[in-house]
């Protein structure tokens, strides 16, 4: 596992959801509220909204707060302006950080997000430095204690999944972007039931750390995904599996 994906265990493992839970709501509005302002209030005809909400669903948000979040963005009600910004960078062992936000204030977000690199070995990069390396894709995740691997495998794959992996308990589906939802529904027609799924940003090329630059990048990556504006953090790292029980001990 490396990068995303791995951030993504580690997050699951630790109970970092339950632990945030309303940070994670506020997350999801926002990402909810400016999918309707851009593309409209209906998810059947705006992928990027259909996606936000599932995502709000599967977080156990109330029915109420996802219609309110909607209409903030479509203007039936009144909400904050937020804007997108991508700030790219590099944390220790020269490992890329891609920091997505969402914001009313690009000036301060900017400058607390150049703080917190600064303070824990990394740094602020220019636009483009590391982007290259990335690239948008859906994933999927289903219970590996539920349902049998192969036809796991072969229902995503009929479906137009482009991967399918085992981790941690979890079989993870990887999508083109726009396939996700379709494919999520797909699933459920067969009867396979995931339990999340979301929007990720995969790297073509990783990184190895060792144990003290895996457990520095580890923290930092905690403490940008903790700042209020941030909607996602992906990285190049690699690391092994003993660096990453010891992490989530």
């Amino acid at each position: 596992m490396s990068g995303h994906s791995k951030w993504s265990t580690i997050k699951r493992k630790k109970g970092k959801e339950d632990e945030k839970r309303g940070r994670i709501f506020t997350r999801l509005i926002k990402e909810i509220s400016l999918a309707a302002r851009m593309g409209g209030g209906d998810p059947e005809h705006n992928p990027r909204l259909r996606s936000a909400m599932e995502a709000a669903k599967s977080a156990n948000m109330p029915k109420d707060n996802i219609e309110r979040a909607i209409k903030k963005g479509t203007g039936e009600l009144p909400g904050v302006h937020y804007e997108e910004s991508v700030y790219e960078g590099y944390g220790p062992g020269g490992v890329a950080l891609y920091i997505e936000v969402l914001t009313d204030n690009k000036n301060r977000t900017v400058s607390e997000i150049r703080h917190i690199l600064s303070k824990n070995g990394g740094s602020m990069g220019e636009t483009g430095c590391v982007s290259w390396m990335f690239s948008q894709k859906g994933q999927i995740f289903v219970d590996a204690k539920a349902y049998d691997e192969e036809t796991v495998f072969l229902e995503a794959s009929d479906l137009g999944a482009e991967d399918v992996v085992t981790e941690e308990g979890l079989y993870v589906i990887t999508t083109a972007t726009e396939d996700s939802a379709a494919i999520r529904e797909g699933l459920q027609k067969k009867g396979i039931q995931s339990k999340d799924s979301e929007l990720v940003m995969l790297p073509s090329t990783t990184i190895k750390l060792d144990e003290k630059d895996a457990v520095r990048v580890l923290k930092l990556m905690e403490l940008i995904e903790e700042h209020e504006d941030v909607q996602r953090v992906s990285s190049n790292f690699d690391i092994d599996e003993e660096v990453m029980r010891k992490f989530e001990s």
